[in-house]
């Protein structure tokens, strides 16, 4: 089942959506925008605390403190309810398309009587949005980028709603199992999943496949067999179990990983030998005789190859590279040490500084960059006076944590010509300066790359952070001349980003691989706004590990005294 803060979160983020529509306080709107967030990104169970606990997360008051209660009672909240009724089911069927405001979609709704998505993509090309106020071609152009990116996306999830859903699975079936794995899209840490692949062996599939259909997380079963099982859940994400008999393990959990186009060219080999490659295993063609299946190290290996690492398996060039044993040792989670980007409450994280730094501690890490906002982003309400108090309480934190080094840092905003926030004397007083693109995103191709070059090419900027400002499902990339700016981040000794957080994965894996090309570095950074958000990090791993990276390409596997001579802040 989805985790239970998420959901309550869900929950006050559309309360805050329907608020706007109807007009309401600016300030009530964004109280529950900021309780959303917050709810989302604490670390305690919400649907365990009593009234006393949930006043204990930041920007949760008693009024909704008693309305996550009454939503844990009665499941809904009354008042979100009463606020649904008041708004047309049409208009919050609108509110799901990205660039699309509440606020357009209730004028869309009484103006023209649109109430659907569809709808609204035939009116726009038939020239009924003409006129309308606050609806001009760009704003059109922007409404039907985003019902595509809606399209798109379709019934696929985000890869940290399908690992959730994956590892209650395998937990609940691994006493089961001999062996219990996650396996297709998932295994091989793709940005969004459709279905969720679950593979299992057993000599005796039944009580696998009546644990399976009955766990508290179905919500349907779609087709249930002795070999293959179906389910949907209650969040509507279909998995699939299969149980095959131990010996043939290694096959078909080679075959269930993929990708199609991998195994493709795995069986083409296998046929060049004389072989028949399947999910039962490796077969000779004349005699049909059984060569091996029970790991997928001895798959390979049969077929003149070394084990390939699931995330490369896309036939990008995995299959050339074993065959002339040039694989990479692709970089992994236990390498990283340390973070480069997170933020505290001093600006939009929930946590206070304290105790972002005893998480980042407990992770055994050699460093920890803490990288508030500046003050061009001008709903954080940062100055340089909190700025420099933020350094002294790093300073003094960093007394109480003599195996952390602490790196006061801060997350720079990129404006429309390129420039950041402070002038250069006072960035050098900073560790590290990580800087973003967070506004004016539907530039066009020359202006975004001028504007993201001359910000590498800023001697204070040491990190260009999520570098396409893309939101997975909701904000296209920015269009951007990206060897250009992988050129001058090369160059200049610019790292480049692989934001971690699920709805970023920013760097994506293809221009990872092209950014490599020029000799470009890269960080893994979880950019944390909650102690939670730090095992966010896996994700930021699977997606480098997609770009092909070693632990050598990632500066924050390196010694603190290699990081800081390459950014030239030693």
């Amino acid at each position: 089942m989805g985790r239970p803060n998420d959901e309550v979160a869900e929950l006050f983020q559309e309360f805050a959506d329907l608020l706007s529509i109807t007009g309401e306080a600016a300030y009530k709107v964004r109280a529950y925008e900021k309780a959303a967030r917050s709810i989302a990104g604490y670390a305690e169970d919400v649907s365990t605390l009593d009234l006393k606990g949930l006043r204990r997360i930041p920007n949760v008051g008693e009024a909704i403190a008693k309305k996550i209660l009454d939503y844990r009672e009665t499941g809904t909240i009354r008042q979100l309810e009463a606020v649904r009724a008041k708004i047309p089911a049409g208009v919050r069927a609108l509110t799901a398309i990205p660039t699309l405001g509440p606020k357009k979609a209730l004028v869309l709704y009484e103006d023209l009587g649109i109430s659907s998505v569809d709808e609204l993509a035939e009116a726009i090309p038939a020239g009924r949005l003409e006129g309308l106020k606050g609806f001009g071609a760009k704003t059109e152009e922007n409404i039907l980028r985003g019902i595509e990116l809606m399209r798109r996306a379709g019934d696929r999830v985000l890869i940290d709603v399908a690992m959730e859903v994956a590892e209650e699975i395998v937990a609940a079936l691994s006493p089961l199992a001999r062996r219990c794995e996650y396996a297709g899209s998932l295994r091989r840490s793709r940005e969004t999943i459709g279905d969720v692949d679950i593979l299992a062996a057993a000599a005796d599939s039944g009580p696998l496949m009546e644990t399976f259909a009955a766990l508290p997380l179905v919500a349907e079963v779609i087709a249930h067999g002795d070999t293959k099982t179906s389910i949907r859940t209650v969040k509507g994400l279909q998995v699939d179990l299969r149980v095959v008999p131990p010996e043939s393990w290694g096959a078909a959990l080679q075959y269930f990983t993929g990708s199609k186009a991998h195994n493709v060219r795995t069986r083409e080999i296998a046929v060049r030998a004389g072989l028949k490659l399947s999910e039962y295993g490796l077969f000779d063609v004349e005699s049909g005789d059984l060569i091996v299946s029970a790991t997928e190290e001895e798959v390979y290996e049969r077929l003149g190859l070394p084990w390939v690492p699931p995330t490369l398996r896309e036939d990008g060039g995995e299959i050339e590279a074993a065959l002339r044993g040039e694989l990479p040792r692709l970089v992994r989670l236990e390498d990283l040490r340390g973070d480069l980007h997170s933020h505290t409450d001093l600006t939009d994280g929930i946590a206070p500084l304290e105790d972002m730094v005893a998480a980042a501690a407990a992770q055994g890490w050699e460093y920890f960059a803490i990288t508030d906002h500046a003050p061009n982003l001008f709903m954080q309400r940062m100055t340089d006076e909190k700025m420099l108090a933020q350094r002294e309480a790093v300073h003094a934190l960093g007394e109480r944590h003599p195996d952390l080094t602490l790196l006061h840092g801060t997350e720079l905003n990129i404006d429309a010509d390129g420039e950041v926030d402070w002038p250069e004397e006072f960035l050098s007083g900073f560790d590290l300066c990580v800087a973003s693109v967070h506004s004016l995103f539907t530039q066009d191709r020359d202006t975004m790359t001028r504007r993201i070059v001359r910000a590498v090419e800023n001697p204070g900027v040491h990190v260009l952070g999520h570098p396409t400002a893309r939101l997975i499902g909701r904000r296209e990339p920015v269009d951007c001349d990206w060897d250009a700016v992988f050129e001058s981040c090369a160059r200049h000794h610019t790292v480049v980003e692989i934001d971690a957080f699920p709805d970023r994965l920013d760097l994506p894996a293809d221009l990872i691989r092209r950014a490599l090309r020029y000799g470009v570095k890269f960080s893994i950074d979880s950019d944390a706004h909650a102690t939670g958000h730090l095992a966010n990090l896996r994700y930021g791993v699977g997606t480098a590990q997609r770009g092909w990276l070693t632990p050598d390409d990632v500066v924050n596997t390196w010694p603190l005294d290699r990081l800081r001579d390459y950014l030239g802040t030693g």
